[in-house]
Order: structure tokens, then sequence, then C-alpha cells
């Protein structure tokens, strides 16, 4: 009998429990026995209450990779959440109570129950368990009143990465899909098949993985997993396909805003640097003229002709099949991939108008090889070539000078541009100086048809600063050799005639 006997005075300390002809009512059933070694309790007086060990905070270990079957999870309890707890015909002791930070709740008699990361049900089981020490079976009820806002970080290939709170509106959770919205959408970079959450369960940190390319092109709602408090988030990198990019770009998950990127574009256009580069559809000015911001104001991410009619668009030489696109990942350093923007206008396949995210550079290699009248007519009617190119025409033209044309303009018609012969010049040939990509100049002499179509013998296609001279016929060329002969002997007889006018004044 000894292990049943509590003074009267613990009992009124620890339980407040009226004392009525010598019986003690307790809880339902009456004192639960215990053989635990006696502690000293505030007061002098001793009795047995088993010794509970401070719950120690969760570690985070190395956690084998789980399925997503996590949706429908049961809340687990954290700090900041309040909860309802009530002791059956104990009312006293039963109230509202909030988990503190350090996820304890301080309850009534014993004192704090470590509840950090437990569900509603284990937590009850805990708590009923450390009533256990005092009664014999406790009724305890445990209901949540209010939820705590999920705080929760996510990392990767995010434009905004950072930790972030989240409101819990009624019952439903926010989702991962929310969470990438409100942090800025994905990056053009991140492998949405593969997107990571560390989650404490059950007292450990665990890892599993959700598909969320499966819910972009599919719609499958079970990889919008609900998030939890404490949830981290991490956006791997990979090399987005270019016929996935477009999709991904257009989801939910992609960023929402238009805000100006910054860029660099470099090899074969006419003015490479950098460059601040809106959506939307743009067209350059002349080529060679100072460049600037690009125009539109569409939704859409910016795209690689953008950037190279900013540029200035492409020079004769470039090389449209294998143009470069570097882009800096928050993950893995950096990426190039290759698009054929040739194909693009052969063949109207757009996805091989990449998408450009802040930072991208977009190299335009020269062509090793010319290209073919065909090819060139081609290349000059795209919508990433310059809308005129410049060329001087000098000799006996009408109007010689700086002169624009449309890009692919034949000899023929640079001539017509610039007024056309004058009735001194050469009119069967004319002189074509040209400067190479290399660095060289060639100098050719072309003979001039007005009826022959383009041709790189006889009328080939102009290039941006080609010169064209015109020289003077064969009568224009003795008539300023006659006059250069004649001139000094008019002023010798000018010399000599002055005395006669002068004696004639007499």
């Amino acid at each position: 009998m000894s292990n049943l006997v509590i003074s009267k005075a613990l009992l009124k300390q620890r339980l407040g429990l009226a004392l009525t002809a010598g019986v003690l009512l307790i809880g339902i059933d009456g004192l639960y026995p215990s053989a635990a070694p006696a502690q000293r309790m505030p007061g002098g007086s001793t009795t047995a209450v088993p010794v509970v060990e401070a719950q120690k905070p969760p570690t985070t270990t190395a956690a084998p990779r789980l399925s997503p079957q996590v949706t429908n999870e049961p809340y687990t309890l954290g700090a900041g959440d309040r909860v309802q707890l009530a002791l059956f015909q104990l009312p006293q002791y039963s109230g509202e109570f909030e988990v503190q930070v350090d996820g304890t709740l301080t309850l009534p008699v014993v004192g704090d129950v470590n509840v950090q990361g437990l569900t509603l049900d284990t937590a009850t089981e805990r708590i009923t368990a450390r009533y256990s020490q005092f009664l014999r079976r406790p009724g305890v009820t445990l209901n949540l009143l209010t939820r705590r806002p999920l705080v929760i970080g996510v990392a990767g290939e995010v434009n905004r990465p950072g930790s972030y709170t989240l409101a819990i509106n009624g019952t439903a959770f926010p989702t991962i899909t929310q969470l990438l919205t409100q942090a800025g959408g994905v990056t053009g970079s991140a492998n949405v098949r593969e997107v990571q959450i560390r989650r404490l369960r059950n007292g450990q940190t665990q890892l599993f993985a959700v598909n969320l390319w499966d819910l972009v092109s599919g719609g499958d709602l079970g990889q919008d997993i609900t998030l939890r408090d404490g949830d981290s988030i991490f956006i791997p990198s990979t090399l987005v396909p270019l016929e996935e990019a477009q999709l991904l770009a257009e989801a939910a998950i992609a960023p929402t805003n238009t805000s100006p990127i910054n860029i660099a574009v470099v090899g074969e256009v006419f003015r490479p640097g950098p460059y601040t580069l809106r959506g939307g559809s743009t067209r350059t000015g002349d080529a060679g003229l100072p460049g600037g911001e690009g125009g539109g104001s569409s939704a859409r991410p910016p795209k690689i002709t953008d950037a190279i009619q900013i540029a200035g668009g492409i020079k004769p030489m470039a090389n449209i099949r294998q143009v470069q696109v570097r882009r800096l990942t928050r993950t893995s350093g950096e990426q190039v991939f290759t698009v054929d923007l040739w194909s693009l206008l052969e063949a109207g396949a757009t996805q091989q108008n990449a998408l450009l995210q802040e930072g991208d550079t977009v190299f335009i290699p020269t062509a090793t090889t010319a290209l073919g009248p065909a090819e060139a007519s081609s290349l000059a009617s795209a919508s990433f070539a310059p809308d005129t190119i410049r060329i001087n025409v000098v000799g006996e033209v009408r109007n010689a000078g700086l002169v624009e044309v449309p890009p692919n303009t034949p000899l023929n018609q640079g001539i017509l541009a610039a007024g056309g012969f004058n009735t001194r010049a050469r009119e069967t040939t004319v002189g074509l100086v040209r400067l190479n990509p290399d660095g060289t100049v060639t100098q050719r002499e072309i003979n001039i048809d007005f009826a022959q179509g383009i041709s790189d013998a006889d009328n080939p296609a102009l290039q941006n600063n080609d010169i064209i001279i015109v020289g003077r016929s064969g009568l224009a060329s003795f008539s300023d050799t006659l006059g250069g002969i004649a001139n000094p002997l008019a002023n010798f007889l000018n010399i000599l005639s002055a005395p006669f006018r002068i004696f004639n004044l007499f």
C-alpha cells in the first residue's frame, strides 16, 4: 500500500481536488499506482513520479527517396498553433493553449509537453501518457483552434529564392505551385521533373520528389502536393528541351511579370553588346545605328530573334544554323545550347526561337562558307535581318554618297538608288569594293546589264558598307584631259591680253 499512499498536501498542490470524508475523487477510476523512484516536490514532500526525459529536437538524417503519396498528410503541430485541451471532469485544467517557440505546450500539473511535428492524435497520446502518471485512464481531448502560418524555404531554379510565409485559408493548405508562383516562378533551366521536398516526418527529415511536368503537361493534380510548415523546396537545374521550354513558360509556375531582362548579343550582328530587352515583337532601325531598349509590352518572355533584332540584325555571313545561348544557372554553372534559326525560316520550327532569361548571352557565329543567292535572299527577308543596309556609291552618278537600301539589294538596284548614271558615266562596267569578315578587302570589276537578274557574277547582292565606283566614260575622260591641257594655254593668253586691255582703257 505504500506505493498507493500520497499525502493530502501533495494532492491539494498538484491536483487541487476536494477531499470529502477522507475519500479522494480523482479522475474516473482513482489513483494510478506507480513504482517510480520518489522525487522531492516543492514544500519538502516526496512522491513516486516517473522521470521523463526531455524531448530531443528532431535531427536531420539521410532519408530514403519517397514517392509523393503525402498530399493529404495529417496536420502536424508547431510553434504558433493554438489548441483546446479538455480533461474529462476536470474543467479547471482544460482550456486553450498555444504551442511555444520551442514546440512545447505548457499544461497544468504536467508542465511542458513537446508536441513539435506531432499530429493531433499523436500529441493526444503523448499528453495522455503524461497525465497518466497521476490519473488512471485520463480522458484527454485535443482540438486545433487556429493554425499557424507556414514558413517554407525555396531554393534552386526559382527567380526569387528564400523563405516565405504562407497563410492557411480555412482548411485549405497552400500547394507547391502556389509557393513557386509567389517565389517569382521557375527559371528556364528548372528541372520540374525532380522537384525535391524535405519534410519533418515522425521526428526525421525525409526527402521525396514530385514531378511537376506531369502536372503541366498532363494535369496530374496529385503532383501539386499541399505544403507543411518547415518544408524546404529545391528546384534543380537541367537543360530543358526546346520543345518543352515554351509549354513550361506558359504554365502557372512560370514568371508572370514582364520585367525587362539584361542580356548580351555578340558575333555576327551589326551592333553587338549588352542590351535591356522586353518581351514582344520588335523591329530594329537602320543597321549600324546606336541601339537602345527593345520595344513591345507582350506578356511573353523575350526570344532570340528579339535579341538579334535589337542588336541591329544579322550580318550577311552569320551562321544562323548554330546560334548559341550561354546561360548561367543557379545550381550547375553555365549551360550552352544551340538553336537552328534556319529551320525556323524554312520549316517554321518555332521551338528553335528559344526563350531568353536574365543574364543570357546570344552568340551568332560566322559562316565558314558563303551563302548561295537563294539562301541569301531568304535570310535577308527574315524578321531578324536588318531593315536597311548602307552602301556608298561614288563617281559618275546623279546622287553620289551614302545610300540606304534593303538587305540583299542587287548591285543594279544600288546604282539606281543613287539616281543612276549621269551623262559622264561609263555605263558598261563598275567597280565593287567589299570589306570581308576576315578584315581583307576585295575589289571586282562587274559588267553592268540592267536586265540581268541577281547573280553573284554579274549582279551580286550588296552587303553593308559596300562601295560602288562608277568611272567616267571615254569621251568624258578625253574632254577632261583636253581641258587640262588647254587650261595653262588659256591662262597664258589671259596674261598676254592684259596690257592690251589696259591700253584700250586709255
